[in-house]
């Protein structure tokens, strides 16, 4: 069942599928952590696997950048797929002084500078957040890898590059603990169409220090949150 983003077949894709933004990390996960995987989706080079990891069927597939992208995507997985289950594996830079890197920050919510909400036409603000049940187990596989990790706030930012100074400011007032870009639209995604969702973020660089990994070192080496992201998936469907 093709869709304007997807090629795949109907039952083509796991009730569990990790998006990375990055096709090249999906890639990279699917290659090395899956056994028997197949390609199933390449429509704009968004590469989408899917294999299987412990003996449970495990989907790979990238979101691309931004919240208007991993929104897309969700929807049609969701949707179109029979997906019940979308866990981001990203990276993300650090807003919090005991947040370092190569850190993982286990989503419980997405605070967002975008207006992506406005669609739904509620009379307030939504507090995006992730499903319990995949933060519970989460964090079950952080504690079994034995990883420094954080649980709290994200912030999914609209702008990479801000012509405001003291953007970030605020939100680190708040104890936001770090910055992406796409949580926040796949939490309420999810919301709206009674699905789970989960972000899982290495952090890759620090707004508090400046310390930065490349960007190869990025898509290739966060692997304990692509084992933590693995365990979880066999944990929500074996």
């Amino acid at each position: 069942m093709a869709t304007p983003h997807n090629s795949a077949a109907l039952g083509d894709f796991a009730k569990t599928v990790l998006m990375p933004g990055d096709p090249l990390r999906a890639k990279f996960i699917a290659e090395n952590f899956l056994e028997n995987a197949r390609l199933v989706n390449n429509v704009r080079g968004i590469n989408g696997y899917t294999g299987t990891y412990q003996g449970v069927p495990v989907s790979v597939m990238a979101s691309g950048m931004g919240i208007p992208s991993i929104g897309i995507y969700s929807y049609e997985l969701y949707t179109e797929y029979g997906v019940e289950n979308i866990m981001r594996i990203g990276s993300a830079g650090a807003m919090s002084e005991d947040v370092h890197v190569r850190d993982i920050v286990i989503g419980m919510g997405a605070c967002t500078n975008s207006h992506f909400g406005d669609q739904y036409k509620l009379s307030g603000t939504f507090a995006p957040i992730a499903s319990y049940t995949m933060m519970r187990t989460a964090i079950e596989s952080a504690e079994a890898v034995g990883a420094r990790y954080h649980v709290g706030n994200l912030l999914s930012s609209d702008t990479f590059y801000s012509d405001d100074e003291n953007a970030n400011a605020g939100w680190m007032k708040m104890g936001v603990l770090a910055v992406e870009m796409e949580a926040a639209g796949l939490y309420m995604t999810a919301a709206r169409l009674k699905k789970n969702a989960l972000a899982i973020c290495t952090i890759s660089d620090s707004l508090i220090t400046g310390e930065a990994l490349p960007a190869l070192e990025r898509q290739n080496t966060f692997t304990q949150m692509m084992e933590i992201a693995l365990r979880t998936a066999v944990k929500l469907n074996g």
